[in-house]
């Protein structure tokens, strides 16, 4: 348990970016999800359209550091990957 004042503010911070961060990692595999489940059913200009909204929100997750840069872009090309066989 925090002693300091500091170190329960610091606590309280946490738990506010936490709560944050959670929400944002979420909303990702949301997007994720949703491109994954139109590569399944064989859809591929939903994939694609599901791909384009995809990509920023593992760029943002990217950028507030939800997520590390490379964790993003390497799931941004193998997304892109199994959309793009799907399209051929």
């Amino acid at each position: 348990m925090a002693n300091t004042t500091s170190a329960k503010k610091a606590t309280r911070k946490m738990a506010r970016r936490t709560a944050i961060n959670k929400t944002r990692r979420s909303r990702v595999r949301g997007f994720v999800r949703k491109v994954e489940e139109a590569i399944a059913s064989g859809n591929a200009d939903q994939a694609k359209a599901a791909l384009q909204l995809a990509e920023p929100e593992l760029a943002r997750a990217a950028g507030k550091g939800v997520l590390h840069r490379n964790t993003a872009s390497r799931k941004v090309s193998r997304l892109a990957q199994r959309v793009k066989a799907i399209s051929a």
